[in-house]
């Protein structure tokens, strides 16, 4: 799918593919964040996303005039949880609305691990 915006010089079309992508990045820049997980529970949690596939770790819905967003990611152990799912959601909002001209309705996150990283098991 795609979201199409209709200006005054034409058609602009931008994938969902492409609105995933840019999600993925804007989360990654929060601090607490390990990085993103698949989406598909069948897919393995033991290898976090790299950054050319984020888009499996965001389910982007389209509605009418406005787009959902829904994100999976892993956080760092010790931090506190919602905050950093706030900050994802408000940095994942922000940079669509600026950097794509897109309406979003809402960001759900949804933690699906906790990763102690390397530094942390001393």
């Amino acid at each position: 799918m795609a979201q199409e915006i209709q200006s005054q010089y034409g058609k602009i079309v931008i994938r969902e593919e492409v609105i995933a992508t840019v999600s993925g990045v804007a989360a990654m820049e929060c601090y607490g964040l390990v990085g993103m997980a698949p989406r598909n529970v069948q897919e393995e949690l033991t290898d976090l996303l790299r950054r050319e596939n984020f888009e499996r770790g965001v389910d982007v819905q389209f509605g009418d005039d406005s787009i959902s967003i829904q994100l999976y990611i892993v956080v760092e152990y010790g931090v506190k949880i919602s905050e950093v799912a706030k900050n994802v959601q408000e940095r994942v909002k922000y940079v669509i609305e600026t950097m794509l001209g897109l309406k979003v309705d809402r960001v759900n996150v949804k933690v699906q691990s906790v990763r102690v990283t390397s530094a942390k098991r001393k």
